[in-house]
């Protein structure tokens, strides 16, 4: 009975606290409180910037009321260990796993519902009900919206192709260190064995635990296993004409069938209906925590509003002491200012920060992840284009000289099998790494990321204790090369090596630079890694908190 009332009365203090909040900050709970514009000078240099302005970017439209009330309906109690609910806690409590710091490059993926029309993109949900052009292809192929909705894609997304251990032998031989691949999209569809949710794909689909299938099979290949969470923004994520709507309405049809009311959340979207999502979001991911103990835990953009900050830091809590009591050094990873009660990334807490598609232009310290696509889609598409070899290769040696991690996306098609160009590209990385992944592999950024690129071929820099790692990229390499952000203390250079070469190399040093003359025979054909000792090495730039060094 005490354990009982422990577990009843923590969320209520939680409420409590989070309502006496409101009340201080807000004489209006029900208004919305939106996020306010960060004005004050970043540095654009590191990607140093806030939430976007006003609007909820995706997030549930709800007040610091309704979180509350919802941190007050969560049915699993806090799990015991030493971090609190707390801005404070968390920071006192959260350090960046080693392993991760040192990963430099993981994989995830889309792979849901929507890869079955496999036509725009993985937003194929939101846009046939509300982008005119797409919502006219959609009734070419599929027909009307009210006849065929989204949830009827939902038997045809079927996986009967789908090898986990042929995937995870596969991104083992790409080089990469982890892998998280969307557990479920924006449009809310689990692909677990779920308790929590019916919509999910042991009950429909494929009728099997896909997210299950893969840890298993990742894991034993040695890989760091996790996941991305995009579903906080699933309760506004269609917004249909009001001429569709009411005839849906009218006829009891598929956004309005009583069936699937809480798969698409168009018909309710009241307070109370918020409440229970935002539930429903926790308990979710209280389940993927419990079955699957995932080392990473990735969210998109949703949980930016400072708003949610009670049901976040709930749930970072849960997930950092159900990792205390596994034995396990794990992490959240989000987007922008989410952990970032001060509003500016570089004073994240409790979670790597993660950059989409996009790499700060320069240095910046600490841990952070760039997570990018393989394809010209997130999601699979028809006739989507693939990126290079090379062209993957060279993005991944700027992030990670810049000091970040690689996380490349992956898009496999509706029956389970992953395309041969995208496998192609992966095997192409998994070679280059084989030769040059000590320059990668737990480095971190040396004085200057990079020198050349106009005149002079393109090197990047990379460090691990006191050795120089200078990656050549490009093509007519020259015979020799010149190195010339050597800084004058920096020492005398005793030895140059040519990762996967065993032949000799010559060099020089002057007031120029480090002068290497290259062999004849170079291995492979898209960058090419000098090994350089003897120099006077700047230390590790990794933080504990993942921040910037200064921040």
């Amino acid at each position: 009975m005490v354990k009982r009332l422990i577990f009843f009365i923590l969320p209520v203090l939680l409420s409590a606290s989070v309502l006496s909040q409101q009340t201080n900050t807000n004489d209006n709970p029900g208004k919305p409180q939106y996020d306010q514009p960060y004005t004050k000078p970043v540095n654009k240099l590191i990607g140093e910037s806030g939430n976007s302005g006003n609007g909820f970017d995706m997030a549930p439209e709800t007040t610091p009321y309704i979180v509350a009330q919802a941190v007050h309906s969560v049915k699993t109690p806090l799990t015991k260990g030493p971090v609190e609910a707390s801005w404070a806690s968390l920071k006192a409590n959260y350090h960046v796993p080693a392993w991760y710091a040192g990963a430099k490059f993981g994989l995830c993926m889309h792979w849901g519902i929507y890869s079955v029309p496999a036509y725009h993109n993985e937003w194929y949900e939101k846009h046939m009900y509300g982008t005119s052009s797409i919502a006219a292809w959609h009734v070419e192929h599929f027909g009307p919206q009210d006849k065929f909705g989204y949830k009827d894609f939902i038997p045809m997304f079927t996986a009967e192709h789908f090898d986990a251990n042929a995937w995870a032998e596969l991104f083992k031989k790409s080089g990469a260190r982890f892998f998280a691949p969307a557990c479920q999209h924006h449009d809310g569809f689990a692909l677990w064995d779920s308790k929590v949710t019916p919509y999910n794909a042991v009950k429909m689909g494929p009728h099997r635990d896909l997210i299950g299938e893969l840890a298993v099979a990742v894991r034993k290949q040695g890989l760091k296993f996790g996941f991305t969470n995009h579903e906080i923004e699933n309760f506004t994520f269609i917004n249909p004409p009001k001429e569709m709507l009411d005839r849906m309405k009218a006829e009891k049809a598929d956004l309005f069938d009583p069936q699937w009311i809480d798969f698409y959340h168009v018909a309710d979207r009241s307070d109370e209906a918020c409440r229970k999502f935002l539930v429903d979001w926790y308990e979710r991911n209280v389940e993927l925590i419990d079955k699957y103990k995932p080392d990473i835990l990735w969210f998109d953009n949703g949980i930016d509003q400072r708003f949610l900050d009670s049901i976040k830091l709930l749930l970072a809590a849960y997930y950092y002491n159900s990792a205390n009591a596994w034995g396990k050094e794990v992490t959240l990873n989000s987007k922008k200012a989410a952990y970032a009660p001060s509003a500016v990334n570089t004073a994240t807490i409790g979670s790597v920060l993660d950059f989409e598609n996009k790499t700060p232009p320069g240095i910046r310290t600490g841990t952070w992840v760039v997570d990018t696509r393989i394809g010209s889609t997130w999601g699979y598409t028809e006739g989507m284009s693939v990126a290079s070899v090379a062209s993957i290769v060279y993005q991944l040696i700027d992030i990670v000289s810049k000091n970040g991690t690689m996380m490349l996306n992956l898009s496999p098609k509706a029956d389970g099998t992953l395309p041969k160009d995208q496998q192609a590209t992966l095997l192409g990385v998994g070679k280059w790494l084989e030769r040059n992944g000590e320059a990668i592999y737990e480095t971190h950024n040396w004085i200057n990321f990079t020198e050349g690129g106009k005149t002079s071929p393109k090197i990047n820099f990379t460090v691990k204790e006191d050795i120089l790692y200078a990656i050549i990229q490009g093509k007519n390499i020259p015979e020799e090369i010149i190195i010339t952000s050597l800084p004058r203390n920096a020492g005398e250079v005793q030895s140059v090596g040519l990762l996967g070469s065993n032949e000799k190399i010559n060099f020089s040093q002057d007031s120029d630079g480090l002068k290497v003359r290259l062999p004849a025979n170079l291995p492979g054909d898209i960058a090419w890694t000098l090994k350089i000792s003897g120099l006077k090495m700047n230390k590790s730039t990794i933080t504990a908190s993942g921040n910037p060094i200064g921040y």
